[in-house]
């Protein structure tokens, strides 16, 4: 399936710059309401059981998938840029639980993601990235 993905990518980027402020969830889109539920399922719900992992290992998370620290941008207990396709930065920002609180994951986009592809698969872009971001913590 991330064929496919690159392969809508190329057909639908263009000159155009990617704009990465201000950060942009999902639901924001135009467009997005029937994706929400399943972008929240299988991006950012899929994040939570891993938060204190994610944590441990962010550093070689970014490192393998060429990201950089968020912190200062996005807040968080911790978080991190990823740029699994040229132009579409997704920004992972994370809670760890307490005592009144769960843990919590959230996946934003970069402003302008939308623009370099259609919706659907700019929710499976999230899902894939949350998905290699599990497999790299085996």
């Amino acid at each position: 399936m991330p064929g496919v993905l690159i392969s809508l990518y190329l057909l639908n980027v263009g000159p155009e710059p990617s704009v990465l402020q201000p950060l942009k969830a999902f639901k924001d889109f135009p467009g997005s309401m029937p994706y929400i539920g399943a972008f929240a399922s299988y991006a950012e719900k899929i994040l939570v059981p891993y938060v204190e992992k994610i944590e441990e290992e962010q550093n070689r998370i970014m490192e393998y998938m060429q990201g950089k620290d968020a912190f200062e941008i996005a807040g968080g207990d911790f978080s991190f840029f990823l740029s699994p396709l040229p132009k579409t930065t997704l920004c992972y920002i994370f809670y760890r639980a307490d005592e009144d609180f769960s843990a919590s994951a959230t996946c934003l986009f970069s402003n302008n993601a939308h623009n370099f592809l259609p919706l659907d698969a700019l929710a499976d872009v999230g899902e894939y990235t949350s998905r290699k971001i599990i497999q790299l913590l085996a």
